[in-house]
């Protein structure tokens, strides 16, 4: 196999050649067809998140083609579309597990970050972590879903039912939510970089109502708020564009300081929510919901040798929708 490989933080991946992996028990192995590129990524990479396994294949929104498969594990999968996201492990005895709150497990293990993921030619995957995908879809526009979407998803959930939703940050996980949120019926404002005209155009090509700079004030107050943007000062802006009541929510694996700020802005039951991983039963909600509302995520494919480029047009805010590596 080919892979993408992290030696160590602060440099470059190197592309190695390995033997191919094989799945022990319990566990399959995909042949890759896509893995997109997420922002988290760019937090292992960079050592924003500590102490990833080394060397490491990053990598976590993964969709290929199951060509062996573990003892114990239905010889049936073999030849099946499979998607791999974030989550690629827990303990099951937790008591977070036990409650059905796997996505805050005790010992979970993580795709490209404590095992490794998807930036190759083949990866090797707990099997009750991998979900069954349509072998007749796009590979390439499913990769996104894995992680954009389901964190996208589980954050709408835990904005609520409002009808006014406000982005922070317009990238792969807003364009793939703002979908759902026009096909459910609501309005979508897009906040983005300051005088970040393609994110403002793009955000309307999509569907927006309205899109402006991240402290602007938006023309209406919004039922709630999420922030796909990894910045603290973003948090006091959402909370003051919300109504009484109203929800931000924070989906990013991690996120700089936020400020200090006036009680007043947190004042009137507005309630400041994050979002931790995910859980399977966000996939199975998902799914279907992407195929009715018609999801169709914009992409920019790389080659697998591209990686480092892909890293480096997501760091500097050179993409939009998501990039995604194809072997």
């Amino acid at each position: 196999m080919k892979a993408m490989v992290i030696g160590a933080i602060g440099t470059p991946l190197v592309m190695v050649e390995r033997q191919d992996p094989l799945p022990l028990a319990g566990e399959i192995r995909l042949k890759v067809e896509a893995c997109a590129v997420c922002r988290t990524d760019l937090h292992v990479v960079d050592g924003e998140l500590p102490q990833p396994k080394l060397p490491l294949i990053p990598g976590h929104e993964i969709v290929g083609i199951v060509d062996a498969v573990g003892e114990g594990v239905d010889p049936a999968r073999l030849g099946r579309r499979g998607g791999v996201p974030w989550l690629g492990h827990t303990c099951g005895i937790c008591s977070y597990c036990l409650s059905k709150a796997e996505n805050l497990c005790d010992r979970p293990q993580f795709t490209g970050y404590s095992r490794d993921g998807g930036f190759a030619t083949h990866v090797v995957e707990d099997a009750g972590f991998a979900f069954d995908l349509d072998l007749h879809a796009d590979p390439v526009a499913l990769a996104p879903l894995l992680c954009a979407g389901l964190i996208g998803w589980r954050c709408l959930k835990k904005a609520g039912g409002g009808k006014k939703i406000g982005f922070y940050g317009f990238g792969a996980a807003a364009h793939i939510i703002a979908q759902v949120c026009i096909w459910q019926r609501r309005d979508v404002y897009a906040f983005t970089t300051p005088g970040d005209q393609i994110a403002q155009d793009f955000a309307r090509s999509m569907g927006a109502r309205w899109a402006g700079g991240y402290h602007v004030t938006p023309p209406v107050e919004l039922d709630a708020a999420i922030i796909f943007a990894p910045v603290g000062t973003l948090v006091p802006a959402a909370l003051k564009s919300v109504r009484k009541g109203g929800r931000v929510v924070c989906g990013g694996i991690r996120m700089s300081d936020i400020p200090s700020m006036p009680y007043a802005v947190l004042w009137g039951e507005r309630e400041l929510l994050t979002v931790a991983n995910l859980t399977r039963q966000d996939a199975e909600e998902f799914f279907p919901i992407a195929i009715s509302a018609g999801v169709r995520p914009h992409t920019t494919p790389y080659p697998l040798e591209k990686a480092n480029e892909a890293l480096a047009d997501l760091r500097h805010g050179r993409l939009s929708g998501a990039a995604v590596l194809v072997p």
